[in-house]
């Protein structure tokens, strides 16, 4: 029979059973159905998977037998399906034959694969898209006390592949320290010295993504098959697997089939393994396996320094008062403090206007929630001495030297207006008895009436107390 003659006769099946069921079945679970042979009374079917196989024998068996024994009549004696375990690659093509008993599709698919139709064995796979971001390079990346474990281990790992002291490397801290640039950092850096290196990076969200379009679509072997042929797996966000039973299933197999085969892991957290809720115990346990390395908030050195970097690339000077001014006032996120210039120099550029504090506290105001230093009693004695540039503690003493004196009257006064202090708490701090305080707060409010230096002080004190 020649090639056209048994195509011909398929498609004349496919006519029958395209009128006796709706065109949407039809066009899923028989239009992708193609036939490969017919020889001696024996069909030779193409299907995509072997759930396509399963589907078609479960619901549709009685109609496909009908119309395959009308076509080819009494010579029919056999059917056989053919499949790629591994969408498009010919190496993993096994043939199954029609079941005559009630053994599974399934089992029947386990028995036939042996050698390189094992969905665990690494095929040749053209190369890949990173997704590295070009600008999260090392040479990009600030460091500082803060952060200097977790950058020493990075660069370890970039500059020896080889190495897998450090395997898997989980790096964990709070939004906007850095966490997404030094994964990427490392990524770049093994793909630049070795470009053969099959490097990824996703976040865990786009992992789970892929993986429902996988599920979806009968494709979890492609998948598995897919993720187990990445040289270094780079997981960003992994607390976001929380809650997710099958996903987290399917990666910690992954896990361990490029742990077992000496493939980089290099994951990232707002959380240290141990205090990661909603993931399975083993997939914990896995996590621990290397090193856990922490990026807490970045501290002052490493403030200025991600300012004036990220001025330099806009190639701009910005005054050090600047500078400083935004590295005192943004003190928790990176990520912040380079929307922060980003911002002012839009604002310089277009309005073209100079850089200036009043710019950078609008632009703070408008971007960043900065916390309200909170105003207690300590507080509050503290911007006194400052004001008045005497040593807090000797408002604790005893002199009663006007300078000291008229400083501690003005601390029991604003404690009591600006705190929800007793009389007695507020004595207690400052070894007095409540009527100390009571007669201290009733001269300051008689004073108010005709001092006009106390006046100016007053109001100049408590303006630093809501503007720090």
């Amino acid at each position: 029979m020649t090639q056209g003659d048994h195509i011909e006769l398929w498609n004349k099946c496919l006519s029958i059973i395209k009128d006796n069921i709706g065109e949407a079945q039809f066009d899923t679970w028989f239009a992708p159905v193609k036939s490969v042979d017919y020889s001696d009374g024996r069909l030779l079917l193409s299907v995509p998977s072997q759930f396509f196989i399963e589907r078609i024998e479960s619901q549709y068996i009685n109609l496909l037998a009908k119309s395959i024994k009308h076509v080819y009549g009494s010579s029919f004696n056999k059917l056989t399906y053919t499949l790629d375990v591994v969408s498009n690659d010919k190496s993993t093509n096994i043939k199954i034959d029609a079941p005559k008993d009630n053994t599974t599709i399934n089992n029947r698919v386990q028995r036939q694969m042996q050698g390189p139709s094992d969905p665990f064995v690494r095929h040749d796979y053209p190369d890949i898209d990173s997704r590295l971001n070009p600008k999260y390079t090392f040479e990009n990346y600030c460091g500082s006390s803060s952060n200097k474990l977790a950058l020493s281990i990075g660069e370890a790992i970039a500059s020896d592949p080889k190495c897998k002291t450090f395997n898997p490397l989980l790096i964990f801290g709070p939004t906007g320290v850095g966490k997404t640039h030094l994964i990427q950092a490392i990524g770049i850096k093994i793909k630049e010295l070795t470009p053969d290196k099959r490097v990824l990076y996703l976040t865990s969200r786009e992992f789970e993504s892929q993986y429902t379009t996988a599920v979806i679509n009968k494709q979890i072997n492609d998948f598995i098959n897919f993720y187990q042929s990445i040289d270094v797996l780079i997981i960003d966000d992994i607390q976001e697997f929380a809650g997710k039973q099958s996903t987290q299933n399917t990666f910690y197999h992954i896990f361990n089939h490029l742990h077992q085969n000496q493939k980089q892991l290099i994951l990232s957290s707002d959380c240290p393994p141990v205090s990661l809720d909603g993931i399975i115990p083993r997939l914990i346990s896995r996590f621990k396996w290397g090193v856990t390395a922490e990026l807490f908030q970045p501290d002052y050195a490493l403030r200025r320094q991600v300012l004036e970097k990220k001025a330099g690339e806009d190639g701009l000077q910005i005054p050090n008062d600047i500078i400083d001014f935004i590295a005192n006032s943004v003190t928790t996120s990176v990520r912040e403090l380079e929307g922060i210039i980003s911002s002012i120099i839009a604002r310089a550029t277009f309005l073209n206007v100079d850089i200036s504090i009043d710019m950078a506290k609008a632009v703070i105001a408008n971007a960043v929630k900065v916390p309200k230093r909170e105003i207690n009693f300590d507080f509050i004695a503290e911007t006194i001495g400052t004001y008045y540039g005497i040593d807090t503690d000797l408002m604790y003493g005893k002199s009663r030297k006007r300078e000291i004196s008229d400083p501690r009257q003005i601390l029991m006064f604003l404690a009591k207006k600006h705190t929800k202090l007793s009389s007695t708490t507020i004595g207690l701090k400052l070894s007095r008895n409540h009527a100390t305080v009571l007669h201290a707060c009733k001269t300051i409010e008689e004073r108010i009436s005709y001092d006009k230096q106390l006046q100016h002080d007053l109001e100049e004190i408590e303006k630093s107390l809501y503007n720090n």
